[in-house]
């Protein structure tokens, strides 16, 4: 759905650039290995939590199919002045929750006053500005209202585990319409259907929670102009990074890897086009807070300069699989 702005001012879909020069874009390899673009990133913004949900793993998922959803969360300082007090994320169940527990209130939904109480047996975790949480598909969770950058696979298989959120019911049918048709009314199957070790895991926090890693040490990175940090980390398919480039500074950063950027925060220029974090963007309007780095450029290295005199320069960097620089991190 992206769009890429042409020199004469046309538009073509990024889905369509790639299969015209995925080899240019994403670079050889991947396109041999992987046929096209397989992981991306979105931005979400909801003001409530969203319904406890799980994305099927990938045997359960192409038995529909389709193709697991692993998906990771980095909370952007910039993006994030409120929390619409859920700044709470459910993940998982406590260490100790039996099979059986489930599969209960999965077969009660709609008592309760339309409330299953699966949540009754999960945990939630304070979300903080400026961290991540890896979380592969298998796992139940109710992402809170934080504003959250997502890096996730090109797919979705999505099951809703809790009956009513926030006042509202949801239909049973969005629980059971990713399984098979003659395993609906088995809620055994479907429980089974978790990766379950992973939901229960006494270490849940220790083994999914990120803080930022440097990519190098900010003793020499900061006396070129910038400072980057890892954010997403330990996924296959994807991995993510924040740059910021300090006022007045021009630098040159390489990767070995394509990438996306989005900006967060002031506005410049990366190989001579400009680049800027909007305040406002209205309907149909073209913005300069996105760009694709092509692997070629990405391995020589891009120069960013910050033309601001007092504010730093902030983007998010989203990679795809296979990304070498971040294999040190699994």
């Amino acid at each position: 759905m992206t769009f890429i702005v042409l020199d004469d001012c046309n538009l073509i879909t990024l889905k369509d650039a790639i299969q015209e020069a995925g080899d240019v874009i994403l670079g050889d390899d991947i396109m041999k290995k992987h046929g096209g673009l397989l992981s991306f990133c979105k931005l979400y913004d909801y003001k409530a939590p969203i319904h406890f949900h799980v994305h099927l793993i990938e045997s359960q998922a192409q038995l529909m199919g389709a193709h697991s959803k692993p998906e990771a969360y980095y909370f952007p300082k910039q993006l994030n002045s409120i929390t619409y007090d859920g700044d709470l994320t459910f993940f998982g169940f406590e260490p100790g929750t039996e099979k059986k527990d489930i599969v209960k209130c999965l077969e009660n939904w709609g008592a309760q006053s339309g409330d299953n109480g699966i949540l009754d047996y999960s945990r939630a975790y304070k979300l903080k500005l400026g961290t991540s949480w890896n979380i592969p598909a298998g796992i139940l969770h109710a992402p809170g209202s934080l504003v959250t950058y997502e890096p996730q696979r090109v797919s979705d298989c999505s099951a809703f585990f809790q009956s009513i959120m926030w006042g509202h019911f949801v239909s049973k049918d969005l629980l059971i319409q990713v399984y098979p048709q003659e395993k609906r009314d088995d809620m055994a199957y479907i429980v089974d259907s978790l990766d379950w070790d992973a939901n229960v895991d006494p270490a849940f926090k220790a083994n999914h929670y990120h803080e930022p890693v440097p990519v190098e040490p900010g003793e020499k990175t900061g006396p070129r102009g910038y400072r980057e940090d890892w954010i997403v980390y330990g996924a296959d398919d994807f991995s993510a990074k924040e740059l910021s480039v300090l006022p007045g500074q021009t630098v040159t950063v390489k990767d070995n890897a394509a990438y996306g950027l989005i900006m967060m925060e002031g506005y410049g220029t990366i190989n001579g086009n400009p680049i800027e974090t909007p305040v406002i963007i209205g309907y149909n309007e073209i913005t300069a807070d996105e760009m694709y780095v092509c692997h070629e450029y990405a391995r020589k290295g891009v120069e960013i300069r910050n033309l601001s005199n007092y504010s730093s320069l902030v983007m998010l960097k989203h990679f795809g699989p296979d990304n070498p620089d971040a294999k040190h991190l699994k």
